[in-house]
């Protein structure tokens, strides 16, 4: 089997079973716009890093899958351009009105990519966080970034699945045991299979620098991820509270230069 076909097929069994998607209350799939959006105080990054390096003064940075703008905002200055592509509406009015905040020419694409690269231009830097655990054809999205990246490609995705922390949950409330894969390190063989030479830098994030939801927001979040009812909703704080704490999460750099 190819890297490409077993990431396809490991992310496929993330899918929720028809019979436990039809009891929920309302749509698992919820991106609350509050963590996707700059606060200011975005704690420093090893994919910033790699971005910067590459990103001369007053240059571009294309951010696909751009939520608010965490990825790419905090790279002003030395950024003179940025260019954001999402499937939200709500995500890309959130994206422009921080980038107004700055001050910095921007401009946005609404839909999926590579879907809509034709009307995309090229910039000096391409950055994509925490997007490809919810891409099929991984081996097609990247040779799309790299089509429109003049210097360099940055990746940056958690090692484990972002929904691996909820695995023990689906146990205890729908007795579901979930997948263990795929991880970033089945990310870069998909992009060496594909020609690409990649690179990744593995170390801790602190992920609760961070988290902007309430301890409330957290458990509706997490109620609504595991499709039970707002009535469960006690349940599901009792069993977070139980949980031990998880320490800071492993999250992946992958990078790699035009």
């Amino acid at each position: 089997m190819s890297a490409q076909d077993r990431w396809a097929e490991q992310l496929a069994a993330w899918a929720i079973p028809d019979e436990i998607l039809e009891q929920a209350p309302e749509s698992p799939w919820i991106h609350p716009l509050r963590m996707f959006t700059v606060t200011g105080h975005e704690p420093d990054s090893p994919a910033r890093g790699r971005a910067l390096e590459a990103l001369p003064a007053g240059g571009s940075v294309l951010d696909v899958g751009s939520g608010g703008g965490r990825a790419s905002l905090v790279l002003v200055p030395p950024a003179g351009r940025l260019v954001a592509v999402d499937r939200s509406e709500e995500m890309l009015r959130a994206y422009a009105a921080a980038a107004d905040a700055r001050g910095v020419p921007h401009e946005e694409h609404l839909g999926r990519w590579p879907d809509v690269e034709a009307g995309v231009p090229v910039a000096d830097v391409v950055v994509c966080h925490h997007v490809v655990y919810d891409v099929a054809d991984l081996t097609g999205f990247a040779l799309a970034l790299g089509r429109h990246a003049a210097g360099r490609v940055v990746l940056e995705l958690p090692v484990r699945h972002p929904l691996a922390n909820l695995a023990p949950y689906w146990k205890q409330f729908w007795d579901l045991d979930r997948p263990d894969g795929p991880t970033s390190d089945d990310c870069l063989d998909v992009l060496h299979e594909a020609g690409i030479d990649a690179h990744a830098d593995v170390g801790d994030d602190d992920w609760s620098a961070r988290r902007v939801l309430t301890p409330e927001e957290h458990v509706r979040f997490a109620r609504i991820r595991l499709c039970l009812p707002e009535a469960r909703e006690p349940e599901v704080a009792a069993a977070l509270a139980a949980a031990p704490d998880a320490g800071p999460r492993r999250t992946a750099t992958v990078w790699w230069d035009r």
